[in-house]
């Protein structure tokens, strides 16, 4: 029965060939690959662990005598380097049970042309696993457990049917008829829908794509009634704001407003104080998913004439939230107070941009806010909303 130490020689030179042109074909010279014993057992070279010295010495002895490996020991039975032999492969895989790279890439392979075809994202991710399985780099999202691989893949395609709030779990329970398994997975997902889908914030991925893990609400106030199975709440008379639950959105006969716009406010705090009497606000979450954007949309469509503002921090973040907020809802809303004067005004509670930061505003320095993210990427600086009076 193979021991540890085995495995580890083994599996460290099984992952050093795997990542050489001679896996994949392109080295036209022979390879030779290689371990340094002393750097993957840092106790065989302390005289007082014998134990672990004697183990270690066993295990290239036997891997040496089944022709896996060629090593030579000094005088004092010390062994400085272990050398892979590439001609014993298939056996060597065999013992330590081990799936070769090369069936992994195919069953992957395989794995995306089923996928492929199924949502836009998809496409994309599996198109360039493609071009990484080609190029023997790693496939992103992916650490050789293929049946994980199939269930992102899976939850995937389904979270682009989810047209309603589902909670988590139920989502969980209806694709994988396991309550638990899309929430171990859900780190993986969202980096992909990030990364290959249009989404304005990593942290709001599945908000967006209407996964929730308790019941969400739309908080608005200000210049406005709204009219709910045939009663009129008159808003103006408040002191502050109203909630109703996602559920009651198609109870909505009507969303009237009287004031001169609408704006859609990204953090609660500045929800909370911000004061217009001649202003409908509505409080996205830090981000809007498709229920708020019908919202938005019924409201856009019963009141087309009145000015649409969006109000968020002035980052790379609010700006992607703003744009991402008009290609959704269709509604021409303009930046509110997320300009040069204001970052000037508030300079003493700017922060540094992040590289992150910088990447993010780089793509959209030829947008219509080109001029405030030049003034962003010259002077080094982001600021919050709730940094901004807005009372």
């Amino acid at each position: 029965m193979i021991n540890r130490y085995e495995k580890e020689i083994i599996n460290k030179l099984i992952d050093k060939y795997e990542k050489s042109k001679s896996f994949t074909g392109e080295n036209k010279v022979n390879q030779q690959f290689s371990v340094k014993i002393s750097s993957l057992f840092t106790k065989y070279g302390d005289h007082s662990n014998y134990e672990a010295f004697q183990g270690v010495n066993e295990a290239i002895d036997n891997l040496m005598r089944k022709s896996f490996v060629m090593a030579k020991a000094n005088s004092a039975h010390v062994y400085n380097n272990v050398v892979l032999n590439v001609d014993t492969l298939e056996e060597i895989y065999k013992y330590v049970s081990r799936v070769p790279k090369k069936d992994i890439n195919e069953f992957v392979l395989r794995l995306m042309e089923n996928y492929k075809g199924r949502n836009e994202i998809l496409d994309r991710y599996c198109s360039v696993q493609y071009e990484r399985i080609n190029t023997n780099r790693p496939i992103q999202f992916f650490n050789d457990d293929l049946i994980e691989l199939e269930n992102i893949l899976i939850a995937v395609e389904e979270l682009l049917k989810v047209h309603r709030e589902t909670y988590m779990r139920d989502f969980s329970v209806r694709v994988f008829k396991d309550s638990k398994l899309f929430e171990g997975i859900s780190p993986k997902v969202i980096n992909l829908l990030y990364e290959y889908g249009d989404f304005a914030e990593k942290e709001q991925v599945l908000g967006d794509l209407n996964i929730i893990k308790n019941p969400t609400y739309i908080n608005f106030k200000g210049a406005g009634s709204i009219t709910i199975k045939g009663q009129r709440i008159d808003l103006t008379g408040f002191s502050n704001d109203i909630a109703i639950s996602s559920i009651m959105l198609s109870d909505i006969d009507k969303i009237q407003v009287v004031g001169k716009a609408v704006i859609t406010i990204e953090n609660l705090t500045s929800f909370h104080t911000f004061r217009d009497k001649d202003m409908f606000a509505i409080y996205l979450g830090g981000y809007h998913n498709s229920l708020r954007r019908e919202f938005i949309k019924k409201m856009y469509q019963q009141n087309p004439n009145v000015d649409y503002f969006h109000f968020g921090d002035i980052d790379a973040g609010g700006f992607y939230i703003l744009e991402h907020l008009k290609k959704q809802t269709g509604v021409d809303f303009k930046p509110f107070r997320m300009d040069t004067e204001t970052l000037i005004a508030y300079s003493e509670y700017t922060k540094p941009l992040t590289e992150n930061d910088r990447d993010r505003l780089s793509r959209l320095i030829n947008s219509e806010h080109g001029r405030v993210i030049k003034y962003m990427l010259e002077n080094n600086c982001k600021l919050e909303q709730e940094a901004i009076d807005v009372e």
